[in-house]
């Protein structure tokens, strides 16, 4: 059993403890798409939310128990990764079931802005409580997503055939209603639709094969390296850059995530305006890898640099994952949108794994190789898209999803 003994050598031990998270989300995710596809989501969703809780506030614990070995954080890393997988898949599936394809980005991408809203609290709770105790900046945490998730199980409406079904309740209370009055109110009939076989759920091949899914994915891994070696390493590196405490940090980092909210709603409506989901995204990987030579400067930038980062990174886990989702190759068949999104998201976590691993062990040296390694990343990223970027600059269609059709 390793016992964290050495103080010198902290970032290399945090980034085994976020590799081992990520590396367990990245590889169940594939899994937990195709789990989440064949079970009721609002019951897969809560079982994953309250299980993070539980591990969340486990690794808090170690603090209030003294625990000081390392096999201990990494196996709860570990399992709490194994179940965060249930949450993607399943959110972006409900959200593209209730949704259609005209407005999709703008909606998903003020939908998406919960995630920036999250990393916001999180700094803020975490920031508030590590000076003096850094247990509850994780136990506090999961007391939160435990709680919503029994909201969740309580309120989440999983399609439109269950809101149908709703309609259809309180109209017949509305008419009982009526009766003991005896008020004539009339009563708008309510008829659910139900097609008598229901398609199979697809295959993680099938998944595979629809186009873009590949491509998008890959590019994703990129981004998401980029995405989350900011989450988990921006507060350090004000830390040092600007020589302020761990709270000062941890506020001004969450500049960032404000940035990424507009991010994600400008590349929402700038995609749906032009129905051009990769252009969207390959301009703004340009724009923020041009950026990075400015990281000396990076400080006055972080609301700049935020939008730029979680732009792409938001159109692709959540538009795009939903056009390619319902691609017109599956025929109307709506029980892949999990499995496709789960892929993406699977595929970019792997990306989001090595990144934070990554600029642990750059950072020792100097962090102008870390901000060199996310550049290189943009600019695979941005030739992973050149093909699609192609064909939608030849392409005279201005439907939203043109490159994903």
């Amino acid at each position: 059993m390793y016992v964290c003994t050495d103080k010198e050598n902290y970032k290399q031990l945090l980034g085994a403890m976020d590799l081992s998270f990520l590396f367990v989300y990245a590889v169940g995710m594939y899994l937990s798409g195709i789990i989440g596809e064949r079970l009721p989501i609002r019951l897969y969703l809560t079982m994953g939310m309250l299980t993070s809780g539980l591990f969340t506030c486990l690794f808090g614990l170690g603090y209030a128990f003294n625990v000081h070995s390392l096999s201990f954080y990494i196996f709860v890393q570990i399992a709490n990764g194994l179940v965060q997988t249930t949450g993607w898949p399943s959110v972006v599936t409900c959200i593209g079931n209730w949704f259609g394809k005209g407005r999709r980005g703008l909606i998903m991408g003020l939908w998406n802005s919960h995630t920036s809203v999250g990393n916001i609290l999180g700094s803020l709770i975490a920031g508030y409580y590590v000076s003096w105790n850094w247990g509850l900046s994780f136990v506090v945490p999961g007391i939160i997503i435990a709680v919503m998730g029994i909201i969740c199980f309580l309120f989440l409406i999983e399609r439109e055939f269950t809101y149908a079904l709703l309609l259809l309740f309180f109209s017949d209370m509305e008419l009982l209603l009526s009766q003991d009055r005896e008020v004539c109110v009339p009563v708008q009939q309510v008829v659910v639709v139900k097609s008598e076989a229901e398609p199979s759920a697809i295959s993680f091949r099938g998944a595979l094969c629809i186009p873009g899914v590949v491509e998008f994915s890959f590019c994703l891994l990129f981004a998401k390296l980029v995405s989350y070696t900011f989450l988990f390493w921006l507060p350090l590196y004000i830390t040092k850059a600007a020589q302020l405490d761990s709270k000062e940090a941890g506020d001004l980092s969450t500049l960032f995530d404000v940035g990424g909210i507009v991010g994600g709603i400008l590349a929402g409506v700038v995609s749906d305006k032009l129905g051009k989901r990769a252009t969207t995204c390959a301009v703004m990987l340009l724009l923020r890898n041009r950026l990075q030579l400015l990281h000396e400067k990076f400080k006055c930038m972080l609301l700049v640099c935020g939008g730029l980062v979680n732009g792409p990174y938001a159109l692709i886990t959540t538009a795009v994952s939903a056009d390619l989702g319902t691609h017109k190759s599956l025929k109307g068949n709506a029980r892949a949108l999990s499995t496709v999104t789960a892929i993406i998201d699977g595929t970019g976590s792997v990306g989001a794994a090595i990144g934070p691993l990554l600029a642990g062990l750059l950072s020792a040296q100097s962090w102008d190789q870390v901000f060199y390694m996310l550049m290189a990343a943009d600019f695979l990223a941005l030739l992973l898209l050149l093909r699609l970027v192609l064909k939608e600059l030849r392409s005279n269609k201005s439907r939203p999803g043109a490159a994903v059709e």
